[in-house]
């Protein structure tokens, strides 16, 4: 009793005494959702129970529960801000590639001529303000000198852009290059890439996204500025302790801040959301849903401020079709929708098999050439045809545009037909001219050209969105295929197939939307994405009567990509990078046990365990250096091997450098303990180290003989690291997330030790 009132003096427990860093994970691990979630239950009982004893902790228990939508409204304000001001950059530096505005250098092509009184309706893109860069230099915009100057100007700026955009990467932030959106879902299944979402990464990304866009390469901003507001989302977590503190509840806003990424690149909150629960989000309750749907209104809100297109409209590509669709026309729908599917089947692999060759090849030490070569070859090819010429968003505007009495596009100029009504906009069904055969062939060109150069430029070493060049891929397919359905129905309205509905001098076929329902269906076979990409659609374009084309041309591009080939871009990238994430989609139906994918395997030595008593210090240090395991179960013996508990090995190595700084008499010798009580101690034995608040009481357990199938749904519901395997209550073994992960890879005849990360 005597040594007993000795000893306990110097006895510290570090669960009355928590220790900085305890409960903290290193880069390139897994977090732990159920002792998040537990950690975040605790900090909300004890807010609870204080505020009812004063006025002061009841105010901060109000201000705790409120301090989440204060943190969505911010990330709302913030990515909305930002994407305006991408918007608004990216118009003018590619507008900068063919000429400058005299009055106001900073504005854009159309902005320039907006405010001139001296353009006609004719030559509305011509104004004396603006001057092509020929004008300005050899003084005449007419003949092949001035054609050539233009030509060697548009390859020499985006040649500049590009080279500015790598570098700025490869010297400030490598993590800013590529989508973002494969990492982004690896980061909210619960991995930890550090720097991953840090201001510098955001503030690169912020200035080569509008490099990168503007030099004219196949990409698009859309996924990327999913990767920004990801980055506002965790730089601004670190203002509230509730979210710095759990990572967990980091999670949740990084959720939220994802679909505020896709609300601000299309205008499309709803859509938005449901990107957000559809595609990237691993855990997503319904809290997180209505922080969502408030930060994705107040991006929107703050982006339709700025009017960044400057028709003070939220959406990107906005239509007005006037004639309503028929059911024959499903056939040319799911036709688009067959044609999506196999693009997105063929681009995933071919893009897969490229960054692949980019990655175990020379080509990988050489980025800034790489993006140099294909920007030189994009500026070359793409300057000859105004379809590849002009931005992608801009061209995906065209194709979506419904021909009307006031358009001047080489794509309605139709041949005149004498009883067309002057005084209605909507234009019936009429023969194609030679422009329109003209622009139909260099549509088929752009086609060809825009397919083969994203397979190479998605996943270069800057900013670069798959979005738009999907859809721009789609929407020239679409727009092919209704101009071809217009003059089959205008020559021969006499077929069966168009009796009824499609007489002579009326408007019945809608090239627009054949673009439309194109560009959902090359987009849902590259993402295989549906419902939150018919919403997306339906937000972008305005048209909501044109949802049934849009689901059906949507589920055939994701069921014929699915025949084909399970996975998604996304995915394909999370598997090639080797990231730790298991893909709630894919199932697993193999007949398997725990005790086939645990460890040790028969050959191996005997698992690594701590006993809850009579481990000196010494003893679990020499343990933590000689392996390289993220923690060590805890047993009552090593002859017994009951499981006690299971204890992480950064916390352990915290917990004791900080005993022999804090605690006096913590040396080598010293016992270590995790058990409730203290037995007594020689008084000559030196200060024990007591452990048991960093002790996980209760592990996930599993038997040896529990279906693989059922652990795999454990793993992915409960977002576990790992789970401990026993017979009768004693120990046999460990499955982590990337066992399991190596064993489905096996399975798949896949490298199992693709799986880089711990």
């Amino acid at each position: 009793m005597i040594v007993n009132d000795f000893i306990a003096p110097k006895l510290m427990d570090f669960l009355d005494e928590p220790l900085p860093g305890v409960g903290t994970y290193e880069d390139f691990n897994t977090i732990d959702w159920v002792r998040e979630k537990s950690k975040d239950r605790d900090r909300h009982r004890e807010i609870a129970s204080q505020s009812k004893e004063s006025t002061w902790a009841l105010m901060k228990s109000i201000s705790d529960a409120f301090s989440g939508w204060l943190l969505m409204l911010f990330v709302g304000l913030m990515s909305g801000a930002l994407a305006g001001g991408i918007d608004i950059s990216a118009h003018w530096m590619t507008d900068l590639k063919e000429g400058v505005c005299l009055s106001a250098f900073w504005f854009n092509h159309e902005h320039c001529c907006w405010n001139s009184n001296e353009n006609t309706f004719q030559e509305r893109d011509k104004c004396p303000k603006w001057k092509s860069w020929a004008e300005l230099i050899i003084g005449s915009n007419d003949g092949p000198f001035a054609y050539i100057m233009n030509y060697v100007m548009y390859v020499c700026w985006a040649l500049l852009f590009s080279f500015l955009a790598v570098s700025l990467v490869r010297a400030f932030a490598p993590y800013a290059c590529g989508s973002g959106i494969p990492e982004i879902k690896t980061i909210l299944s619960g991995f930890i890439i550090r720097g991953y979402l840090g201001k510098w990464t955001l503030m690169i990304k912020t200035i080569t996204l509008v490099l990168a866009v503007s030099s004219g390469l196949s990409l698009g901003k859309e996924g990327p500025l999913v990767h920004v507001a990801c980055c506002c989302g965790n730089i601004l977590c670190h203002l509230f302790t509730k979210y710095r503190k759990n990572e967990a509840k980091r999670r949740e806003v990084l959720s939220a801040a994802a679909a505020v990424g896709v609300s601000v690149a299309f205008g499309a909150p709803i859509g938005g959301v449901l990107f957000s629960l559809e595609e990237v989000s691993y855990y997503f309750p319904l809290k997180t849903l209505w922080r969502s749907f408030f930060a994705a209104l107040v991006a929107a809100f703050t982006l339709r401020s700025i009017n960044p297109f400057g028709n003070s409209r939220l959406v990107l590509f906005y239509v007005e079709f006037h004639s309503p669709w028929h059911l024959v026309e499903l056939v040319p729908f799911v036709l688009l929708g067959i044609f999506g599917g196999i693009w997105g089947a063929f681009f995933i692999r071919a893009n897969i098999m490229w960054c692949r060759r980019r990655k175990t090849t020379r080509l990988g030490h050489y980025p800034v050439l790489e993006v140099l070569v294909v920007t030189a070859v994009t500026a070359v090819l793409a300057f000859p045809n105004s379809y590849t010429r002009m931005s992608t968003s801009e061209l995906i505007s065209e194709l979506f545009n419904d021909c009307g009495l006031l358009d001047s596009s080489q794509l309605c100029n139709y041949a005149n037909v004498s009883d067309i009504e002057r005084g209605s906009n909507a234009l019936p069904d009429r023969p194609a001219s030679h422009d329109v055969y003209t622009a139909m062939w260099q549509l088929a060109l752009a086609l060809v050209f825009k397919m083969l150069i994203t397979v190479v430029t998605f996943g270069m070493k800057v900013p670069s969105g798959l979005f738009i060049p999907s859809m721009a891929v789609g929407a020239i397919a679409g727009r092919l295929l209704g101009v071809g359905m217009e003059q089959l129905a205008y020559y021969h309205h006499d077929w069966v197939l168009f009796r009824g509905w499609c007489s002579p001098g009326a408007d019945c076929i809608t090239p627009g939307l054949y673009a439309m329902v194109g560009a959902a269906a090359c987009l849902g076979g590259v993402t295989r994405m549906t419902v939150s990409l018919v919403v997306i659609m339906f937000e972008l374009t305005g048209g909501l009567e044109y949802i049934v084309p849009l689901m059906a041309a949507t589920m055939t591009s994701k069921w014929v990509a699915d025949a084909l080939g399970r996975e998604g871009i996304y995915e394909a990238h999370i598997r090639l990078n080797g990231y730790p994430f298991l893909e709630p989609k894919e199932e697993f139906s193999h007949k398997t046990l725990a005790m086939d994918v645990m460890r040790p395997r028969r050959s191996d030595p005997p698992l690594s365990v701590i006993t809850q008593d009579g481990m000196s210090v010494e003893e679990v240090e020499t343990l933590i250096t000689d392996t390289s395991y993220s923690g060590f179960p805890v047993v009552v013996s090593h002859e017994s091997q009951r499981l006690v508990g299971f204890v992480l090995r950064r916390d352990l190595v915290i917990s004791i450098e900080n005993a022999r700084q804090r605690q006096d008499g913590v040396v080598s010798t010293s016992q270590i303990f995790f058990t409730e009580y203290t037995p007594p101690q020689l008084p000559s034995s030196p200060s024990p180290l007591k452990l048991r608040g960093i002790l996980d009481l209760s592990p996930f357990t599993v038997t040896d003989h529990t279906a693989m199938d059922i652990v795999v749904d454990i793993f992915r519901k409960l977002g576990l690291r790992q789970c401990l395997v026993t017979h009768n209550g004693r120990l046999l073994g460990i499955i982590t997330k990337k066992d399991i992960l190596k064993h489905m890879a096996q399975i798949a005849n896949r490298d199992p030790d693709s799986i880089l990360f711990n």
